[in-house]
């Protein structure tokens, strides 16, 4: 079982790599896009940001850990397809540029993983409707209207200065505004694989199994374990700063040509939405937060702006992540109880 074990966290470090690699645009696809940072500044700054904001708290990871199944029903392969099934999600939006949830993935995936191996009544169903679906809905709406509100009363405080030098100005702000952003993504997208190691170590525990000394051990359920803290935040920083050039594109171009003052208005809607987010342990998708900031602060001069029909695409890929992930996981759960024998 402690073979196992192994693969499975070496599993939710590869899935948190990816997270950060295919993330990366959250933070850092305005600034690209205006050409106030080169890529490869932008991502390094973006990684760094992303570390320092992954051990801010641990709230988001003790939600993934006991918020939705119970230790006691989940065992090492249960957590293993929920990884493999949101990986494989993240790697098909990637490969297509969309700019899809990590986190609704690997909640999705668990999902079906719990279903495939001990049946639907062992998932907590209630807690996906409160944590995942009733912030997938707000999340955004906030970011949009928050956006739409900066970029409104942005526009109205520099009305009167002439355009280089507010051009000027943007550009330093923004800076700042996507440090919050890569902050913001890491105190958020990091704890989940935090969480997700956690379960498993949990589930570890209540098999009756040993051998393992205690501090690499949660001393109780929703605790996660300082070794498991910091393997994930590096884990995220270093995929950050792998960078997702397909989605930075999709997100810097595609919905609308930004200026510089419009990515820090989005950026500072993000970051905000989701700092809310992480200090009341929910996990929302920063992915759909500065999208729809994006959106809101593109809104904000016409409504045309907009190309709505990119904007369109992104969200079926957000209605379809939690339960194609799920699906996912469900097959490769059958197949792993197949191949270890029920384990």
């Amino acid at each position: 079982m402690v073979s196992l074990l192994i693969v499975v966290v070496v599993a939710a470090i590869v899935f948190d790599f990816i997270n950060g690699f295919h993330d990366a645009a959250n933070a850092i696809a305005t600034v690209v896009s205006t050409g106030v940072l080169p890529v490869r500044t932008a991502v390094l700054i973006a990684g760094l940001f992303n570390f320092i904001g992954a051990v801010t708290g641990t709230a988001v990871a003790k939600t993934i850990a006991s918020g939705f199944a119970d230790p006691n029903v989940v065992t090492q392969s249960v957590v293993l397809a929920a990884l493999l099934g949101a990986i494989i999600w993240n790697l098909i939006t990637w490969w297509y540029g969309i700019p899809s949830s990590s986190s609704h993935a690997l909640v999705g995936a668990l999902a079906g993983a719990v279903v495939a191996h001990a049946g639907f009544g062992a998932f907590k169903w209630k807690a996906l409707a409160e944590k995942v679906l009733l912030p997938l809905v707000i999340s955004p709406l906030l970011g949009f209207v928050v956006a739409f509100s900066v970029m409104i009363g942005l526009t109205w405080a520099v009305r009167r200065m002439r355009p280089q030098t507010v051009h000027t100005a943007s550009r330093k702000m923004q800076l700042v505004s996507a440090c919050m952003m890569a902050l913001g993504h890491g105190s958020n997208d990091a704890q989940k694989s935090m969480g997700i190691i956690t379960l498993a170590l949990g589930a570890f525990v209540a098999a009756g199994h040993s051998g393992l000394p205690g501090w690499v051990l949660p001393q109780k359920a929703d605790q996660v374990p300082l070794w498991v803290i910091l393997v994930c935040a590096a884990a995220i920083a270093l995929g950050t700063t792998a960078g997702g050039k397909k989605i930075i594109k999709t997100m810097g171009s595609k919905i609308i040509r930004i200026s510089p003052l419009q990515g820090f208005a989005a950026e500072t809607a993000g970051a905000l939405t989701i700092f809310g987010a992480s200090h009341f342990g929910v996990p929302v998708s920063t992915t759909h937060c500065i999208n729809a900031s994006i959106m809101g602060v593109g809104a904000s001069k016409r409504i045309s702006a907009v190309r709505w029909g990119v904007a369109g695409n992104i969200l079926v890929a957000w209605v379809l992540t939690i339960p194609l992930s799920g699906a996912f996981a469900y097959v490769t759960m059958l197949g792993l109880q197949a191949l270890l024998g029920g384990r």
